[in-house]
């Protein structure tokens, strides 16, 4: 039996404060999700310019996740949190002006420097926790604080469907476009609705009414559907429709834009709060932690050397990757094949997240009687399955299916984290770095999967369902690495207490 306890007494209150940052990191990961789908059609702009959200969103990682870990190598744990906090806020705040001024690159500008923040808050966080205590429950310990991300996650993406999705005029203006179109091609409705934008035709009729819009689209050649939401969106966009039930089309972006500033705006001043718990809360500097002595170089190429850290790096890369692609293309599916408004996407979403947080506790249990790699390896063969089901399940089990996936993600971050830091002692800081680093997938594969998108139908499937054989690969990948690494790994240094790795 364990001897060693997962979290030692005098390490409980650092160990609560620096767990409180697990779910709120977690809130801006998930509550920004939406904004792909939100933007695109704010901006009236394709999946793949929309995707540059999650681009900048996770590409912030990629940047300051080296340059976090030096500087927390260099100064210490404690430092590392407040400028992460501070960074977190400005990027929370930015969103202000870009609202204000109607500028999509801002908010590019914005999440980038958020994410900033949180690089350094995951940089510093992660090997903290591991440093909490004996390295024989490490894994058990990191598990631990990971099981309260899910909550924040909850909490972002149910702020999103309840409270910003609801309330957005851009989502009522199409409504209305999609309905009057359906109105005027009487003879092309199958056709009709197979082309629009499904979600239109559940449009309520008492909005029909602005003659702006119907002399427009009375006048304009129904050529292709397919094309007409689009010209229409573009006439508002460019001044040929004046008014939208007594709104401009800037004004309609201007009032969705002022609610996802607001909702980042509180946020921010949320962060600042936690920040000034950190300034004035003592924690505890671990022997050797400040000050220490940077030799990157030979740190490096200890864990190039090492195949179950780089491995690790590599299956990080492609789980971020896929967690990010369900969590944001849920929208596009259930709008693309099931005819569901983005509110009501939403609260799928918030299903799927119950899911990962209630199996993230299951699986943390099953750690006690199977090694990490093999729980990993059935994760991911659960994953490709659910994944799978996605892709060729008709209606409504299809997107039962797709929420599934989050039961099968639910614990593979922390596991690989865990495996890929397993036995590399004082590395741990710089490790953590490569492999806050990997989120970087969250950047560049969501951006593929637009573009999938965006290309048309493949495979003999619509777009949105061909796309998700993107997720498969990468739990085929993920599978391979916990395979590998299914058994511990031989010889560890154990630490005692308090001692750092």
């Amino acid at each position: 039996m364990e001897k060693s306890p997962v979290v030692p007494k005098k390490f409980l209150i650092p160990f609560i404060l620096v767990t409180i940052l697990f779910p709120l990191w977690a809130f801006a990961n998930n509550f920004t999700d939406p904004f792909v789908k939100v933007f695109k059609d704010v901006f009236n702009t394709s999946n793949d310019k929309a995707a540059w959200v999650q681009m900048a969103f996770y590409g912030g990682y990629a940047t300051m996740a080296i340059p976090a870990a030096i500087f927390i190598r260099k100064f210490s744990y404690k430092a590392g949190i407040l400028v992460g906090l501070l960074l977190f806020a400005a990027g929370a705040l930015i969103t202000i002006p870009a609202a204000q001024s109607v500028n999509f690159t801002l908010f590019i500008f914005a999440f980038y420097i958020l994410t900033f923040g949180l690089a350094f808050l995951e940089t510093t966080a992660n090997p903290f926790i591991l440093s909490m205590g004996s390295e024989k429950t490490a894994t058990r310990r990191l598990n631990l604080a990971q099981a309260f991300n899910p909550i924040g996650s909850l909490v972002g993406a149910g702020v999103a469907a309840a409270v910003v999705l609801p309330s957005l005029d851009m989502a009522a203006f199409k409504h209305d476009v999609g309905s009057i179109q359906a109105e005027l091609s009487p003879a092309e409705s199958s056709q009709t609705e197979h082309y629009i934008l499904p979600f239109l035709k559940h449009t309520p009729k008492e909005n029909l009414n602005d003659p702006n819009v119907r002399n427009y689209l009375e006048n304009t050649t129904v050529e292709d559907p397919a094309k007409l939401t689009e010209q229409t969106i573009t006439a508002y966009q460019n001044g040929e429709i004046a008014t939208f039930d007594g709104k401009s089309f800037v004004e309609l972006q201007q009032h969705d834009l002022s609610i996802a500033s607001t909702s980042y705006t509180i946020l921010g001043i949320t962060v600042l709060a936690v920040f000034l718990i950190f300034v004035f809360y003592k924690v505890p500097e671990q022997r050797h932690e400040k000050g220490e002595a940077l030799n990157l170089g030979a740190t490096a190429k200890r864990l190039f050397a090492n195949s179950r850290y780089l491995g690790g790096v590599v299956a990080q890369i492609f789980y971020v990757g896929v967690q990010i692609m369900v969590w944001t293309y849920i929208f596009h599916y259930c709008e693309n094949e099931l005819g569901i408004d983005n509110a009501t996407a939403g609260k799928h979403q918030i299903a799927a997240l119950v899911l990962f947080l209630g199996f993230r506790f299951v699986c943390t249990f099953f750690l006690k009687y199977i090694s990490p790699g093999k729980l990993l390896a059935l994760l991911s063969v659960g994953g490709i399955a659910t994944t799978l089901g996605a892709i060729y399940l008709s209606g409504m089990p299809g997107l039962y299916s797709l929420m599934g996936i989050s039961a099968c993600m639910s614990l593979m971050f922390p596991t690989i984290y865990g495996i890929a830091l397993e036995g590399v002692g004082e590395d741990a800081k710089l490790g953590s770095a490569g492999l806050i680093f990997a989120i970087v997938g969250g950047a560049f594969m969501p951006k593929l999967q637009g573009m999938m998108i965006d290309s048309g139908d493949m495979f003999g499937l619509s777009a949105t369902r061909a796309s998700f054989y993107l997720p498969v690969l990468c739990f085929v990948i993920i599978a391979i690495y916990g395979l590998v690494f299914r058994s511990p790994r031989p010889e560890i240094h154990m630490t005692e207490p308090g001692e750092p790795i």
